[in-house]
C-alpha cells in the first residue's frame, strides 16, 4: 500500500465520526496554528525562491519542488504579520486546496493532533468580518488558530466566479427563483462565491457556517411543519467544518427518515479521489472539488431539471 493510500484509508475509519488531524505550525513567537494534515502533500526546509516581477508582496517567490514550480506564500504576511525575515530557517508546507498546489512559508512545524470537530469552534464575534480564521481549538491550555486559506489563497489566485454563457438560459432562471438552496461553508469567503454563484443561476440562497446550524436549520423547518426535503433543492456543503463536519452533517440528515429526499452535495478543496470513495459512505448524492463556477451551476441547473422532469437523475 502507498503512504497515500494508508493515508486514505486511515482517514476512510473517521468518515462520519467528525474528527480531523491538525497539523501545528507557528508564524511569530508563540501562538500556534493549524492546517488539516489531509491537504498537505509535503513539509521541506525553505527552498531557493525565485523572485517575480509585479507579484503578489505576501508571495516571497517561486520554488522548483519535485519538477512543479509553484509559488510561495508568506502566511504570516498573509494574515497582517510582519514578512519572515530569515528564509534559511522557514518551513515551506506544501498543500493542495482548489485544485492548486500551494506552498505556504512559515517559521515551525510543531506536531500533528487528532481532534474531534465538536472541539473546534467558530472564531469568536470580536474577531470581526474580516478576520483570517475560520475556526479556534485548545490543546492542554493552549489556543490554536485555524487559518482561513481559502481566503489567502484568493489573493493569490482569484477564481472566476462568473458563469459562462450558455450554462443558463432566462426561462430556467424563471423557473429557479422558487428554488432554495443551503449553503454551508466555515469559509465566508468560498460561502460567498458558492451563493454569488447561485444568485447568477437564479436561485434563492441560505448561507450557514457549519454543519451543527445546517442540521439546526433543518430541523426547524421539520418542527415548523413544512418538508426540509420540499422546501430545500438541495444541500451544497463543505467537509472541513467547526463543531459539526460535512461528514457527520450527511450522516446525521440520512439517519432521519424524513430527510430521505433531501439532496446533498458535498463541495470541498480535499482530494478528489479520496472523496469520490467517501460520498458512497456517508450517503451524499454527489461531490464536486472546488471551485469551478460554471460546473457548480450546471450540478444545480441538472437537479432543477430533475425536478421539472427534463432530465433524469
Amino acid at each position: 500500500m502507498t503512504e497515500q493510500a494508508g493515508r486514505l484509508a486511515e482517514r476512510a475509519q473517521t468518515v462520519g465520526g467528525n474528527r480531523m488531524e491538525l497539523l501545528l505550525f507557528h508564524l511569530r513567537g508563540r501562538q500556534s496554528y493549524g492546517i488539516n494534515v489531509f491537504k498537505v502533500k509535503e513539509i521541506l526546509p525553505c527552498p531557493k525562491l525565485t523572485n517575480l516581477p509585479q507579484h503578489n508582496p505576501i508571495v516571497r517567490g517561486v520554488a522548483n519542488i519535485r519538477g512543479m514550480t509553484i509559488s510561495v506564500v508568506d502566511l504570516g504576511m498573509a494574515i497582517g504579520l510582519p514578512p519572515i525575515k530569515d528564509l534559511s530557517e522557514s518551513v515551506v508546507i506544501v498543500t493542495e486546496y482548489n485544485r492548486v498546489t500551494q506552498g505556504f512559508l512559515v517559521t515551525k512545524v510543531d506536531k500533528i493532533v487528532n481532534l474531534n470537530w465538536k472541539e473546534v469552534h467558530p472564531p469568536p464575534a470580536a474577531t470581526g468580518k474580516d478576520t483570517y480564521l475560520t475556526a479556534v481549538t485548545e490543546l492542554n491550555g493552549v489556543m490554536i488558530e485555524i487559518i482561513d486559506v481559502e481566503k489567502v489563497i484568493s489573493q493569490v489566485h482569484p477564481v472566476n466566479e462568473r458563469i459562462s454563457k450558455g450554462v443558463i438560459d432566462e426561462k430556467l432562471k424563471l423557473i429557479s427563483s422558487k428554488y432554495n438552496v443551503l449553503v454551508v461553508d466555515d469559509s465566508g469567503v468560498a460561502r460567498n462565491q458558492v451563493i454569488r454563484c447561485l444568485e447568477e443561476v437564479g436561485v434563492q440562497t441560505i448561507g450557514l457556517s457549519n454543519g451543527k446550524e445546517a442540521l439546526d436549520y433543518l430541523n426547524a423547518i421539520e418542527e415548523s411543519g413544512k418538508s426540509a426535503s420540499e422546501e430545500i433543492l438541495m444541500v451544497i456543503s463543505d467537509i472541513e467544518m467547526p463543531e459539526m463536519d460535512g461528514y457527520t452533517l450527511t450522516t446525521e440528515i440520512r439517519s432521519n427518515p424524513a430527510f430521505n429526499n433531501l439532496n446533498i452535495m458535498l463541495h470541498t478543496s480535499l482530494s478528489g479521489i479520496f472523496n469520490e470513495a467517501m460520498i458512497k459512505k456517508v450517503g451524499a448524492n454527489d461531490f464536486l472539488p472546488k471551485y469551478d463556477a460554471d460546473e457548480l451551476a450546471r450540478k444545480v441547473v441538472q437537479r432543477i431539471n430533475v425536478l421539472q422532469g427534463t432530465a433524469t437523475v
